[in-house]
């Protein structure tokens, strides 16, 4: 992981805490940043310990998107090449958080724009703070609102009807109105949300985690198979589930009335 100052990491007994740090920004991203976050997230993924990951940002924003004069300014006049590279790895940002077998929760405290708001989508739990909103704004700036994958997670979140209203309008979806849909887990005051956010992590790393690592693997990739293919998909990850040790110790605990303790395996 980088020590880029951009993206700060904390490491608390299985809990990992992403805060991206350019407060004056509203935490807009950088080339950097944007790197620093696709190989966390490949990376993380590796970490037996790691239990559970929050992603907020520093001061009164979440994340406003890219960088205007960093990225927008600086792609002006590029190359084909160029221009693409930094394109696909937007999309490999979002493609590592998915495939990171860990609940990622996104603690949303404030703005959150852009590329802020598809990686929200992108994360597994959204506690969002009542004042801010969702905004997905690519189509105002003259790109086209399919972008890092937007039109592929937003009508698995919350159906295509709202996420073609959403990505062609380019229209804030508040808090409440998030709540309403499905987009939201969660919505509370911005001085409580990292709190609850940490709140709900707790929760799930009461579980045991081969199972939670699983389910996220089993929801990504019956994403797109046909009934009878997730049946048998999820009966074989079932039975090898059955198999494990943290199955075994859920019994013994039960026979035992006392509380289980899981660990990974």
């Amino acid at each position: 992981m980088s020590s880029d100052t951009q993206v700060r990491i904390t490491r608390e007994e299985g809990l990992v805490t992403v805060t991206l740090s350019r407060p004056e920004k509203l935490n807009a991203l950088t080339f950097e940043s944007y790197r620093a976050l696709c190989d966390f997230f490949a990376d993380e993924a590796k970490r037996a310990e790691t239990r559970a990951i929050i992603l907020t940002g520093e001061g009164k924003g979440f994340c406003s998107g890219g960088d205007v004069h960093g990225i927008i300014g600086a792609l002006r006049g590029a190359g084909m090449k160029e221009t693409l590279e930094f394109a696909w790895m937007t999309g490999e940002l979002i493609r590592n958080m998915r495939e990171c077998d860990r609940p990622i929760i996104a603690a949303i405290n404030g703005t959150c724009a852009g590329a802020g708001a598809v990686m929200a989508a992108a994360c597994d739990f959204r506690v969002m703070a009542a004042e801010s909103n969702i905004a997905f704004l690519f189509s105002k700036v003259g790109l086209t609102g399919a972008d890092m994958g937007a039109a592929y997670l937003l009508p698995r979140l919350i159906g295509q009807a709202r996420a073609t209203e959403i990505l062609m309008l380019g229209a804030p979806v508040s808090a409440t109105q998030a709540l309403q849909w499905g987009l939201a887990t969660q919505v509370c005051p911005a001085t409580e949300v990292v709190a609850a956010a940490r709140e709900l992590a707790a929760r799930l790393m009461q579980l045991p985690p081969l199972a939670l690592r699983v389910t996220k693997r089993m929801l990504n990739n019956e994403w797109n198979m046909d009934l009878s293919s997730a049946i048998e998909a999820e009966a074989q990850a079932q039975a090898l589930m059955m198999m494990g040790a943290d199955h075994t110790e859920f019994y013994e605990a039960f026979k035992a009335k006392r509380a289980p303790r899981f660990e990974g395996r």
